[in-house]
């Protein structure tokens, strides 16, 4: 059994991944083009990726080819039908990042609704040192609790998030992007309804038709000028144009993000053009990537390989 890593390198360095050489002959190379798949899974019978789109053009070549895994839960970069007529099958990954996206997911916002830029560089130079009061009150914040927070997307991440807000004292309300979600413990509420009444909007949906530039001007628009936005779906949901607009116009009071259109970020990203930290911060799509969930992620990986090498 031959197992080629097209992209190991997504993983991180800092993953064990020793236990698939029980497995079989395992390659691994850090990043792989289409033209270099297509001829790095020629004798592949398991081939494991992130990224890396598998279609004929980078898989044409494997005729040992039985099993395609997925690092990531998004399966968007497989032609599935193609892996159908040659009787491949496929693996993908879902759950194994919920608790540190949820836990990211507060990070963001935390760290934009406390102002923490501001009181950590207050801090840091010297300004504190020099006042003649313990406290500061020149940059207020406030309370989450008793705010509405308001979730696009209640699926596993979606939903663990809104336990975390409610712990918190918020009222918590979602819209269902595909209309067909109900959760007895949420209120679920329409778009506009959600946009109206949330302070605080965090996006936890998957990219498709329904959620394609659902954030566009019009959505900020009709947010509270007070509320924090929060992205940790899917780049694409947001038009980024009309957020950096929504931002400097202050329709809205800030925004945190996690993923974008282009990643990695692209020099003319609008995004950029914004250097207060008080309105944006900007992680580079780390939010899935805490040490124990790359390991559960790997964990995953292997039992599936295990099992489909077992039947």
């Amino acid at each position: 059994m031959k197992i080629v890593f097209l992209d190991a390198k997504t993983i991180g360095d800092d993953i064990d991944m020793s236990k698939f050489d029980a497995l079989g002959d395992v390659v691994k190379y850090n990043f792989s083009t289409r033209e270099e798949a297509l001829e790095r899974t020629k004798d592949a019978d398991v081939v494991i990726i992130n990224k890396v789109e598998i279609n004929e053009k980078s898989i044409g070549n494997a005729e040992h080819l039985k099993l395609v895994c997925v690092t990531a839960t998004g399966t968007n970069n497989l032609d599935k039908e193609y892996l159908e007529k040659r009787g491949i099958e496929w693996r993908n990954v879902a759950g194994y990042s919920t608790e540190t996206v949820a836990q990211h997911t507060f990070a963001l916002l935390f760290y934009l609704m406390e102002k923490l830029s501001y009181y950590d560089e207050y801090v840091k130079s010297g300004k504190y040192v020099e006042d003649v009061m313990f406290t500061h009150f020149s940059n207020v914040f406030h309370e989450l609790y008793g705010k509405t927070w308001g979730i696009v997307g209640l699926g596993n991440i979606g939903r663990r998030v809104a336990e975390i807000a409610k712990l918190f004292g918020c009222r918590v309300i979602y819209y269902s992007t595909s209309g067909k979600n109900s959760n007895p413990d949420y209120e679920r509420v329409t778009f506009d309804e959600l946009l109206a009444q949330s302070d605080v909007v965090s996006v936890h949906a998957p990219l498709d038709e329904n959620t394609r530039g659902l954030m566009d001007y019009d959505a900020f628009s009709k947010m509270k000028k007070s509320a924090i936005f929060l992205n940790l779906g899917r780049g694409p949901i947001v038009i980024e144009q009309d957020l950096a607009d929504a931002l400097n116009e202050g329709l809205i009071a800030a925004a945190g993000l996690d993923v974008l259109c282009v990643e990695p970020m692209s020099a003319d990203n609008p995004l950029l053009s914004i250097k207060d930290s008080e309105k944006l911060i900007i992680t580079p799509h780390i939010a899935w990537a805490s040490v124990e969930a790359r390991n559960r992620l790997m964990d995953t990986i292997y039992s599936q390989i295990k099992e489909y090498m077992e039947k």
